[in-house]
């Protein structure tokens, strides 16, 4: 059976999610995309299917957990189990330093980068668990040891509960042959990246860590969970 990898936060074009899309796809799989911009997401959606792909995409807002619920079980109406779900959506801000933070940040933050990957988790897992499928998280080199986290206490913090919640899955799913991992990378050279800071920083190629996620979803890894890979 032709694998099924379910990719969040794909939707804008020159961002991590269209190379991760590109990169299950040129290992043959069947491609389900969820994006919260309907516009975007489709043009992703058009782009793999003029290359030939079996892809299909499903807009929703990954904060609200019954919404994602929905769409697992349209997915699964679909396609049956899940071989790959790749937890891209997030977000970034400076929240400055914590005395003058402020809530509304650190409430963003927490809903982009942890509620999306929390509640795609949870739908989810009753597929990958058909599949013995894995998990791929997005955290950041800054909350691992030697990381500079000043004045991003917010972004850091969700990036931290990532990596707890990739061990509990990695724990609490091993007996059904589920596996969770991470990627942490220093700043990726998106299209928004280079907008912020420019084309001369020094970046993480998109395109590398499309392929680490897709090694890591991979029968290559397929004894590795729990385990984070730092990317420089």
């Amino acid at each position: 059976m032709t694998a099924v990898a379910v990719i969040t936060g794909v939707g804008r074009q020159g961002q991590l999610g269209e190379a991760v899309a590109n990169a299950f796809a040129a290992r043959g799989a069947r491609l389900r995309l969820i994006d919260r911009d309907a516009v975007e997401l489709a043009a992703r959606v058009e782009e793999q299917r003029a290359r030939g792909v079996d892809c299909v995409g499903y807009p929703c807002d990954l904060t609200n957990a019954s919404a994602v619920a929905e769409v697992a079980r349209q997915v699964a109406a679909d396609v049956g189990g899940v071989s790959a779900l790749a937890c891209l959506a997030g977000g970034f801000a400076m929240s400055g330093a914590v005395a003058e933070s402020e809530l509304s940040t650190w409430e963003r933050m927490w809903a982009l980068n942890v509620t999306t990957a929390w509640a795609t988790t949870r739908a989810f897992l009753p597929l990958l668990r058909e599949a013995r499928g894995a998990i791929t998280y997005v955290a950041s080199a800054a909350v691992l040891p030697g990381g500079r986290v000043a004045n991003m206490s917010a972004y850091a913090g969700t990036k931290s509960a990532l990596l707890a919640l990739m061990q509990a899955v990695a724990q609490e799913e091993k007996a059904t042959g589920v596996r969770a991992n991470a990627v942490a990378p220093t700043s990726i050279r998106t299209a928004a990246n280079e907008a912020s800071m420019g084309t001369d920083a020094a970046y993480v190629e998109r395109e590398v860590v499309a392929n680490w996620i897709t090694h890591l979803c991979g029968p290559d890894a397929s004894n590795m969970t729990g385990q984070v890979i730092r990317l420089a």
